[in-house]
């Protein structure tokens, strides 16, 4: 069997079995065109699949390992119904790069952030700066993916109630996300201004629509951001390779919550799974990745800490 017709049945499969399997699928593809499709499922050697791996990069990043993952899933598959003797993929593995370090935004940077958005373009363009500032205060205040906010709908958004229904989550299950009087006030005043500009009014239209009323673009968003951040001079001092993202809203969201929560006395504990659920995690493991231990929310942690060694009441 040639390589493209198994990794073709390969994705079939997974696909069957309820997964959206984009990122192997694409990683897959990109390795049946470097190898050939009509290459023989049996000829894939150790040395074809490193070439692929390592290509011209010094660098061994995360996505080395994603790739590595893809691979390995497919050549079990291919084991298991005896396509091949052997897995052809390397058994020493480089040294994982170091975990990835969230940004945390600050009160201060955030406030700058939104404020840009009103006034960061030069030239008039399609994007409207009052959407993009909407679009960022929601990711910030419900702790959203970015992918999850630009796909809400008119219909999924409960003023009665304080209510959105996310349906487009990273696990693939809906969730409802509460909101405060406070961002109520903020979503009400951002569907009268869209709806002044006569944007659809379906109950199925999106909420933020961009160029020709189709849904706005998650790499048009993010291209943006990068602007409004670098233009507030909001970058990292760590020598780190990555400088802030628009997806470290959710983590600020998730750090600030915590720290609140600390500041307030409350049963940190207690209510972590109620975070994890609110972030629409499976379970607290997913959640414990948001939560990076900044000054603010370290000198919160030992405070309670110290209250509970003196035998304060807490």
């Amino acid at each position: 069997m040639t390589l493209e017709q198994l990794i073709h049945q390969y994705i079939a499969y997974r696909k069957s079995l309820g997964e959206k399997f984009k990122t192997n699928e694409t990683n897959l593809k990109n390795f049946c065109r470097y190898v050939g499709p009509g290459t023989s499922i049996g000829s894939v050697t150790e040395d074809i699949i490193n070439d692929f791996l390592y290509g011209n990069s010094e660098t061994i990043t995360s996505g080395w390992f994603v790739m590595h993952t893809s691979l390995l899933g497919f050549f079990r598959y291919a084991i298991n119904r005896n396509y091949i003797i052997t897995i052809p993929l390397p058994s020493d593995l480089p040294k994982r790069p170091e975990p990835f370090t969230p940004y945390i935004y600050s009160k201060e940077e955030l406030k700058t952030i939104f404020d840009l958005a009103l006034t960061y373009q030069t030239n008039k363009s399609f994007v409207e700066p009052y959407m993009i500032r909407s679009i960022l205060i929601l990711t910030y205040a419900l702790g959203l993916r970015i992918h999850e906010t630009l796909s809400i709908k008119l219909e999924d958004i409960d003023l009665d109630n304080r209510v959105i229904t996310i349906k487009k989550s990273k696990f693939y299950k809906a969730r409802l996300v509460p909101f405060s009087v406070q961002l109520a006030q903020i979503v009400v005043e951002y569907l009268c201004w869209r709806k002044s500009k006569n944007y659809l009014q379906y109950e199925t239209s999106y909420c933020f629509i961009g160029k020709n009323n189709n849904p706005f673009n998650i790499g048009t968003m993010r291209g943006i951001f990068q602007r409004l951040r670098a233009k507030a001079n909001i970058k990292r001092t760590d020598n780190s390779t990555f400088q802030p993202r628009i997806h470290d809203l959710r983590h600020t969201f998730a750090v600030h919550r915590l720290t609140t929560w600390y500041k307030e006395n409350k049963d940190v504990q207690q209510l972590l799974p109620i975070l994890s659920t609110y972030l629409g995690h499976t379970n607290l493991a997913h959640t414990s990745v948001y939560l990076s231990m900044t000054n603010t929310l370290l000198n919160e942690a030992n405070i309670k800490f110290e209250k509970y060694a003196i035998g304060e009441k807490l």
